[in-house]
């Protein structure tokens, strides 16, 4: 009896460490994995969260980037500074849109709070292509310029100092915007706009006060800018401008 009674508690213990030892593994398992889910739950946002990836270079002939060389097929990220060499350019296709940069010329890219692709011209010159309105915007210190309609647009910017440049529509129109103070330039249209409006050039007609031309007078209260009607000297001659520019959308 005693024997057996023995025999029976070894068969017993065996079993009972046969349990344990899958209840172990399984409570080492769960734990596992709950460890594994919040470290996801951790890093996932991270992972998912919306990619500051703006376009690609497309062109470049003697451009840089801040801290190197730029070359065609580099990738373009918020934050990254673009310059052109005096006989340089660069062209960087950025979703709906394209941007070109002239020689002489150095733009900062970055994003608007609706995703828009976007790109601050500190020096020279910049063309832009889009394929919609929200395609993308060009900020000029305190002016924003964008496509103000769904209809295909080219438009040019050159910067004159750090408070006055020239805003042209080859095709389409542009809005043109300081603050609330909201203008249009229509197609085939060009300004010099001048962002201090206490800085008036006597010299020059004053251009159209509203939206387009022939409106009445802004009230220089109102006024964020003034602006000035300026001839458009022809078709913008730059290398490849309708293959380029004509079709942003194109792959």
């Amino acid at each position: 009896m005693t024997r057996l009674r023995v025999a029976r508690l070894a068969g017993t213990s065996r079993r009972s460490f046969a349990v344990a030892g899958r209840n172990d593994c399984i409570t080492i398992s769960k734990n596992s994995l709950a460890l594994l889910v919040s470290f996801s739950l951790l890093t996932t946002p991270l992972w998912a969260a919306p990619s500051s990836w703006l376009g690609t270079i497309v062109y470049a002939d003697r451009a840089r980037f801040a801290t190197g060389q730029a070359s065609v097929g580099a990738t373009i990220f918020s934050g990254d500074r673009l310059s052109t060499d005096q006989s340089g350019g660069v062209q960087v296709r950025a979703g709906a849109a394209r941007f070109l940069l002239h020689g002489a010329s150095m733009a900062t890219f970055s994003q608007e709070e609706d995703a828009t692709p976007a790109a601050t011209l500190a020096l020279g010159t910049a063309t832009f292509s889009t394929a919609n309105s929200k395609a993308f915007a060009l900020h000029v210190a305190s002016a924003v310029i964008r496509p103000s309609s769904d209809r295909p647009t080219i438009g040019q910017v050159t910067v004159l100092s750090p408070k006055e440049l020239i805003v042209k529509s080859t095709r389409g129109s542009l809005s043109i915007a300081v603050e609330d103070d909201v203008r249009e330039i229509p197609e085939g249209a060009a300004y010099r706009v001048v962002l201090d409006p206490n800085a008036a050039d006597p010299q020059g007609p004053r251009g159209a006060g509203t939206k387009g031309y022939g409106g009445p007078p802004r009230k220089p209260a109102k006024d964020k800018f003034i602006w000035y009607a300026v001839g458009v000297a022809g078709a913008i001659t730059v290398w490849a401008v309708h293959e380029a520019l004509e079709s942003p959308d194109r792959p």
